[in-house]
């Protein structure tokens, strides 16, 4: 295999490329055409690239380094680089915080600043007590790569429950914490990936989910038979452990003879007498079943099953609440008795109002609603009948996006953040009616030089779609601004104001920061996301084509100084602008894509995204895939704009299959002097718990390679 090194300096002498101002084609590095041909519902499909599928294969290998050595000589010759890996590297120090969770007298959260790869999980006794670090995974790896993929809380503050990862792999393993010793128990339970955990009240034991190894009986419609690798990133199902004992005798307690794609969730009542399970089917189906704890074989009783609408349960004791969309797009919640679970049995105490309902949470005598309006937050109270009490004001459009409080408890907090407002936890007494900022993420930015406001402008199809937009005050509407546009429509995922620290060195230099509230999101509730799903999937393309157009005709920019960037599937977003109008945009970063509709369902966890996409082994769905699945929308002859494309080897979620096959293809079909760059990371996954130092070194290539395009200088 030919070392990196001498690729660099093979690459490095290639002065005649011209890398700034290039007058040719860029001599990329070889990627060998194989097609092969299939005949899939009767229509004739050539994949060229179907050897660089493999990752593992020798071949692949030596390819994903030639273009990664092709990449950083072309980045390395770029102006600035040093300079904005420095200012990146300044607002990188802001650090990021969580919101608080109580629990019996103690508070828990986690917190980074600094230059630390990877957020401490922090235990506060008394809510102005000090602060003691309980769990700092920055010390379990010598390049930061060992993450906290989530943690849980025992009702008493005395036990956590938390997963660890490596790489970026989210392939967590469940370990318990003595919070008062800070020191691990021997308990140890390896397939813990996005694990629900649910304590019993004392501390002695919790409800877990699980996947299962590799040879492990699973009972597969109705056949029982040893796990394959295949079958372990599926079978999710619920376990009983109790502290001290033996995890592979836990008892198996939901899931047998399900779908493999279904995704139970646990929660236990306060007194620990009903466990209720949810059971996601997708992103628009749930289910939700409950029993009684005692006997330890109950049954469970099906609260609802087999209805096209998502449930969202609460146990609390002797009542059960649970906010639904069903034949209410926008939310609404029901209060039912545990021990007469059936439909027919509730009773509506929040009706659907205007608004999207987007959480609820149940703290002793009150309800509290987290509601969307136009795709912002806001936080209102009611009784435990449902009365309206009050809204709780916040300060700007903002995103609430998690609520911490004991079930019991007289307080909870909020997190609460914005293009110009960094991350903040607030805390709010429910006996006083008093709202306080309990801690705030500290930041030297002069966030008083730009502004936010939203804008709206209609789609292709007449629908009308809001935009935020984010720059410096007094911008000019000459169509001369960079302007970077992002989004991701899909998922019933609300895009809202968030803080960006790396996003100031952009809006620093005159940027202008566009994110449109595509169809397929929830900022407006369930209609809005099945019209940007399945067959209606072009509208979320024809949405972000919208947004772009609109950005030209106001005059904000113009194609030569437009970028657009998105990730997974944003980064299948990406790939329809990609193949579906390249003259729009000047630069593409495709993070993290899917882009072989027609495969993505054979590789990682993509199953579960079926309900989603759609399946392509069906003829219908077939059709509507094929019709914008990018890699098979190539077309040679085209000039495509600049394109980075960046995944990483780890990413248990989407293959880098996708990104290696789209370069491939990209660079040989394109007419264009602009560069078709590929840069994948090892020892990384698809995003979360990326250390610190990755997201630099990848943050400095991605800025780098927009201010290259957007004319932008560094200095």
């Amino acid at each position: 295999m030919m070392r990196l090194a001498a690729l660099l300096m093979l690459l490095a002498g290639a002065s005649a490329w011209g890398w700034g101002m290039q007058s040719k084609k860029p001599n990329y590095p070889p990627s060998p055409s194989r097609p092969v041909v299939e005949e899939i519902h009767g229509v004739r499909i050539e994949d060229p690239y179907r050897w660089l599928e493999d990752g593992e294969a020798e071949e692949v290998k030596e390819w994903t380094a030639r273009q990664n050595a092709f990449t950083e000589a072309f980045l390395s010759r770029l102006p600035g680089r040093d300079r904005i890996r420095d200012r990146l590297d300044q607002l990188l120090r802001i650090g990021r915080l969580s919101v608080a969770v109580p629990a019996g007298g103690r508070y828990f959260y986690t917190k980074r600043t600094g230059t630390q790869n990877q957020p401490i999980l922090y235990v506060r006794d008394g809510v102005n007590g000090p602060d003691r670090v309980l769990l700092d995974p920055n010390q379990l790896s010598e390049d930061g790569t060992v993450a906290l993929d989530w943690w849980y809380v025992s009702d008493d503050g005395k036990k956590l429950a938390y997963g660890l990862s490596q790489s970026g792999s989210e392939e967590s393993v469940l370990h318990v914490r003595d919070v008062d010793t800070g020191r691990d128990l021997p308990d140890r339970i390896e397939g813990t990936r996005a694990c629900s955990v649910a304590w019993t009240p004392d501390a002695k034991g919790f409800y877990y989910t699980r996947y299962p190894k590799e040879g492990e009986p699973i009972q597969d419609k109705q056949q029982v038979r040893p796990a394959t690798k295949e079958d372990t990133p599926y079978f999710r199902h619920v376990f009983f452990h109790k502290l001290g004992t033996d995890p592979t005798t836990d008892r198996k307690v939901f899931g047998e003879g399900r779908d493999k794609e279904d995704w139970p969730n646990v929660d236990l009542s306060p007194d620990g007498k009903w466990l209720v399970v949810t059971v996601e089917q997708g992103w628009s189906k749930s289910e939700v079943y409950l029993r009684p704890t005692e006997p330890a074989d109950a049954p469970f009783v099906p609260v609802v099953e087999g209805v096209e609408a998502l449930f969202s349960p609460i146990i609390r004791n002797d009542v059960l609440y649970i906010r639904t969309n069903l034949n209410a797009p926008r939310y609404r919640v029901f209060r039912a008795d545990p021990r007469q679970p059936a439909r027919e049995k509730w009773v509506e105490i929040i009706p659907q109002r205007p608004d999207v309902l987007d959480g609820l949470a149940a703290i002793r005598d009150r309800l509290v609603g987290l509601y969307m309006v136009n795709a912002s937050s806001r936080l209102r109270l009611f009784d435990l009948q449902g009365k309206f009490q009050r809204e709780i004001p916040l300060p700007t459009l903002a995103t609430v996006s998690g609520l911490g409080a004991e079930w019991n408890g007289s307080e909870f907090f909020y997190d609460f953040s914005s293009f110009t407002v960094p991350p903040s936890v607030y805390r709010y007494d429910l006996g006083a009616n008093a709202n306080q900022l309990w801690q705030q993420v500290q930041s030297d930015i002069d966030t008083s030089l730009y502004e936010v406001k939203q804008v709206s402008y209609r789609s292709k199809d007449g629908t009308p779609i809001t935009m935020f937009l984010a720059h410096k005050k007094g911008v000019r509407l000459d169509g001369n601004n960079p302007t970077l546009l992002t989004g991701y429509g899909g998922f019933n995922i609300s895009e809202t104001p968030f803080f960006g620290a790396s996003l100031f060195l952009f809006l620093e230099r005159g940027g202008v920061l566009a994110l449109p509230n595509l169809r397929g999101g929830g900022e407006y509730g369930e209609e809005w996301h099945q019209a940007g799903m399945l067959d209606r999937k072009q509208n979320v393309f024809d949405d972000f084509q919208a947004a772009a157009r609109w950005l030209i005709t106001e005059k904000y920019t113009h194609p030569e100084r437009l970028a657009i960037m998105g990730g997974s599937n944003g980064g299948l977003l990406m790939g329809a602008m990609l193949t579906q109008c390249p003259e729009l945009f000047r630069a593409v970063v495709c993070q993290v894509p899917l882009l072989d509709m027609l495969r993505y369902h054979r590789f990682r966890i993509a199953r579960l995204w079926i309900p989603e996409y759609g399946d392509p082994d069906d003829p219908q769905a077939f059709r509507w895939l094929r019709a914008y699945s990018p890699y098979h929308n190539v077309k040679p002859g085209v000039a495509y704009p600049a394109t980075l494309f960046t995944a990483a080897e780890s990413d248990t979620r989407v293959d880098p299959l996708h990104a290696r096959k789209m370069t491939a293809l990209l660079q040989s079909a394109t007419t264009s002097e602009q560069p078709i760059l590929i840069r994948l990371e090892t020892r990384a996954g698809h995003g979360a718990g990326k250390p610190r130092s990755k997201v630099l070194d990848e943050l400095t290539d991605t800025w780098t390679f927009l201010f290259w395009a957007l004319q932008i200088s560094p200095e």
